[in-house]
């Protein structure tokens, strides 16, 4: 293989980690501007009253789920994890717990938060269902891989990690609707926000199975 190719075949494996830190980019942002506002003793509003009431469970989960899409984004290139065989088991130690911290604080808020207006019921059933999903793929992968069954903890992995950038998505599903009707309502807000977890879920499954098919080609 010529150094062309290998360079070529570099830059393409890291497509997916650039595509998926561009992806985490708004909610990073966003989380970001959270984290000022209550650092810096900002307006309280209808909006972030309940962050002020309670702002442990809103910095622990903008902090770890921070982390996690963007250190997660990393275990996507495989030509690094390659050249650096020890990177995936030393970020995995972090993404682990970071990633639970991140579901099981989104929980948390669910439950325990005010309703802000714009939400109901119906995108806290969501934020439960897909919160819930995403801590559990996590010690599904976990267990896993503790037992050496590579092949389903990279796809328990995978899922877990898909829901966990579902705020990245739901920019891209609610970004159109706002451009051309305005505000969502109740529902509509539901239904967009829970798009975009079905979406990167789909994407997560579609994935798995690619590399289930190529896994039994090999063989």
């Amino acid at each position: 293989m010529t150094d062309v190719t290998l360079t070529s075949s570099a830059r393409t494996g890291w497509l997916v980690p650039a595509g998926l830190i561009a992806l985490c980019a708004v909610p990073v942002i966003a989380g970001a501007v959270r984290l000022g506002e209550l650092t810096a003793g900002a307006e309280i509003t209808a909006q972030n009253a309940r962050f002020f009431a309670a702002p442990v469970p809103v910095v622990l989960h903008i902090l770890t789920v921070s982390v996690y899409g963007l250190l997660g984004a990393f275990q996507f290139a495989p030509g690094f994890r390659r050249r650096r065989p020890g990177w995936h088991r030393a970020a995995g130690r972090i993404l682990v717990p970071c990633g639970l911290l991140a579901a099981l604080s989104g929980l948390w808020m669910t439950l325990f938060y005010p309703l802000p207006d714009g939400d109901g019921a119906l995108l806290s059933g969501f934020r439960l269902v897909f919160g819930s999903a995403m801590a559990l793929s996590i010690v599904l992968g976990l267990a896993a891989i503790r037992r050496r069954d590579v092949t389903r903890h990279r796809a328990w992995m995978i899922r877990g990690y898909a829901i966990g950038l579902g705020a990245g998505t739901q920019v891209l599903t609610n970004l159109p609707w706002f451009l051309i009707f305005g505000e969502p309502g109740e529902t509509s807000r539901a239904l967009l926000m829970g798009a975009g977890w079905a979406i990167n879920l789909a994407m997560a499954e579609w994935i798995i199975r690619g590399n289930g098919a190529r896994a039994r080609a090999g063989s």
